[in-house]
């Protein structure tokens, strides 16, 4: 009987070991939904023998709470420009060491050190883009060239924003004629007052469910991520995209690795595997936004690389402004966000 019960309690010694070995063992990544085509997960596991744990967030604030939260571990996240800027100033990044990403070679120099990241010692980037409009030309007379058309009460109901507190600001700050970087209260409450308004016109604030909406005939109208646009373009022929004439955002989503992730030398290796020119022409075939790549570019079919939403012009790039960290600011944007949904 001694015997048995010895036995018992080493099983459940050993059982209790197991998720401490499997922290260790498995490669935990945290990305946007529908963000990377997971067949590529599985071949890296097959190459490397690397498990890979993989979940989704909505948005840079929902990733960087848990986050800041320390209730989750992650060894490998994907965040946005502003957000990036955040962590590397609250010392949530580590350094990447690039002996263990010789692919980096590969990534445009154009969209590295940029002032999210001005050094490029905390992340590579993985994909960019612009902030539009993405429109029915069955349902929406001529162009939609100008943030107005969303205060538009003709397209009552058939308007959708994003249910992001950045990127919806964008668009009211705009029409005001004031930075998307905005750091004045009054110019903030102004765009929150715009916004509250517009809200009688809007059909549902949204994240990924935007596309199959505007796919489905849903809308007339979104505020739209210049990938999705492309993916939704290619599903509905009646789409188009435009970047309003008035100016935009043009965004910069990067990988990087969470201060004291356990598997750093793994989430090196992973992000080095994102570089390979046929890996990263996989993923922005499935995302459909643009790739940092210099050899995937030259894989892409002319008629993508013709496509304005995928490839901007240099006048439309001219006229976008990439999203800065507010700091302490960044309160009164959640506060003012709050008060708009809540109207």
């Amino acid at each position: 009987m001694k015997k048995a019960i010895l036995l018992t309690l080493c099983v459940i010694f050993l059982i209790s070991l197991l998720p401490a070995c499997d922290s260790r063992d498995v490669l935990r990544i945290y990305n946007w939904g529908e963000y990377m085509d997971e067949s590529i997960l599985k071949e890296f596991t097959k190459e490397t023998g690397i498990r890979i744990s993989y979940s989704n967030y909505a948005s840079n604030e929902e990733m960087y709470t848990r986050l800041k939260g320390g209730g989750s571990s992650f060894d490998l996240i994907i965040p946005t420009d502003y957000m990036i800027e955040r962590m590397i100033r609250e010392d949530m990044l580590e350094k990447i060491d690039f002996t263990n990403v010789p692919n980096i070679k590969f990534i445009d120099e154009r969209f590295r050190n940029l002032d999210y990241d001005p050094t490029g010692e905390y992340s590579v980037p993985y994909m960019w883009g612009t902030n539009g409009i993405l429109y029915n030309t069955k349902m929406v007379d001529g162009e939609a060239d100008s943030w107005d058309i969303l205060w538009n009460e003709k397209y009552a109901r058939q308007i959708i924003m994003y249910n992001s507190m950045r990127d919806s600001f964008v668009p009211a700050l705009i029409k005001l004629g004031y930075s998307i970087n905005t750091r004045s209260l009054d110019e903030l409450t102004q765009a929150r007052d715009l916004l509250i308004a517009q809200k009688p016109l809007v059909h549902a604030y949204m994240g990924d469910t935007v596309r199959d909406s505007m796919i489905n005939n849903e809308a007339a109208l979104a505020l739209i991520f210049s990938g999705d646009a492309v993916y939704c373009m290619e599903e509905n022929p009646d789409l188009d995209y435009s970047v309003p004439m008035e100016g935009s955002n043009i965004w910069f989503d990067a990988v990087v690795i969470p201060k004291g992730a356990r598997n750093k030398d793994k989430a090196e290796a992973f992000i080095d595997y994102l570089c390979r020119p046929e890996i990263s022409l996989r993923n922005t075939e499935y995302i459909g936004f643009s790739t940092v790549n210099t050899e995937t570019l030259k894989m892409l079919p002319p008629e993508l690389l013709e496509n304005p939403a995928y490839w901007p012009a240099d006048e439309v790039i001219d006229r976008c402004v990439i999203f800065l960290d507010l700091g302490d600011f960044a309160v009164e944007f959640n506060n003012a966000w709050t008060m708009v949904l809540a109207s």
